[in-house]
């Protein structure tokens, strides 16, 4: 099957020629979300018209465009349902009308977390199994949750793709989505700045003299032997692995899939959290396996195929 896909963040847009398990050509977008979506849809249009005239494809050859987007969406009516300060015009749009009218084929729209766990599912690290949570740790803390080979989307379609809003401290930081506590205000690289002004001695750090702060930055300091680091570094382990344990409890997977730019340092991150969910995670089954993901950036592209063909929905 050969299909558009477009995977939406709030800066940029990649859009995407898909067949199978194979990216053959994409492109990235430049986007604004406090701008808008609708504003974005001709850059879209225009960018798969060019994607497909440089690699001599033709519309008929496309199935669908598998859309993933950065907030909650109704999977089954193809609307955005909320999107949390980006794209803001988003629930207001036809998305299907649009495509139908700009190329002739069906769209289908899906979380953007979500279409990440159906391409490692697909064609990555989830290959195989039907119990799986995927987190994406970086600028939030994405979440998605496969229960019994089905995507699990819930009467409200919220139902699994909130994982960095699980609560992991009840007297902690206020985050976006404005409860208290929850493992993305405590712990992804929007929330990261604050944390670290809040530790003691940060201000004599060396990670202090090289703001803006990132996980890479913390990493690399921490692996210096900056004190104040390695207590941050610290800190966010232990705030993912209670996530991990709460994911664990409320969705009963096999494995869990970590995707994300913190898990550039994944040698350091996954033996800490494979240990945690062993010591803490009620599992009498046996252990839940704590992996990398395998596809990085494409994960979401690659879940167009399974999108578009329902491959999850029986």
């Amino acid at each position: 099957m050969k299909a558009f896909a477009v995977d939406l963040g709030g800066s940029h847009a990649t859009c995407a020629l898909v067949e199978d398990g194979t990216i053959l050509d994409s492109r990235r977008v430049p986007t604004d979300g406090k701008v808008g979506l609708g504003p974005v849809l001709p850059a879209l249009g225009e960018t798969f018209r060019s994607l497909l005239s440089r690699g001599g494809g033709s519309l008929t050859d496309q199935a669908g465009l598998a859309f993933g987007f950065c907030g909650l969406v109704d999977y089954a009516n193809n609307r955005i349902v909320s999107t949390n300060a980006k794209y803001d015009d988003g629930p207001t749009l036809d998305l299907g009308a649009w495509c139908r009218r700009e190329f002739g084929i069906p769209l289908k729209m899906e979380n953007d977390a979500r279409m990440a766990l159906l391409g490692e599912w697909y064609a990555g690290a989830a290959r195989g199994y039907e119990d799986v949570v995927m987190i994406t740790l970086g600028t939030g803390i994405g979440g998605a949750a496969m229960v019994q080979g089905r995507l699990f989307r819930g009467k409200h379609s919220q139902a699994g793709c909130l994982g960095g809003h699980f609560p992991v401290n009840f007297q902690g930081r206020r985050c976006t989505c404005g409860a208290i506590g929850c493992a993305e205000s405590e712990a992804a690289t929007w929330s990261l700045p604050e944390v670290c002004r809040c530790t003691p001695g940060y201000e004599l750090s060396g990670l202090a003299q090289d703001e803006p702060v990132t996980f890479e930055k913390l990493f690399r300091h921490a692996d210096r032997g900056d004190g104040v680091a390695q207590q941050i570094f610290d800190r966010c382990l232990h705030v993912w692995g209670a996530l991990l344990v709460g994911l664990i409890h409320a969705y009963d997977p096999e494995t869990i899939v970590l995707g994300g730019g913190a898990m550039n340092n994944a040698s350091q991150i996954l033996p800490f959290l494979q240990g945690y969910v062993e010591r803490y995670a009620w599992t009498p089954w046996g252990k839940v396996k704590v992996r990398s993901a395998g596809l990085g950036n494409e994960a979401g592209l690659l879940g167009a195929v399974p999108l578009l063909q329902g491959l999850t929905d029986l």
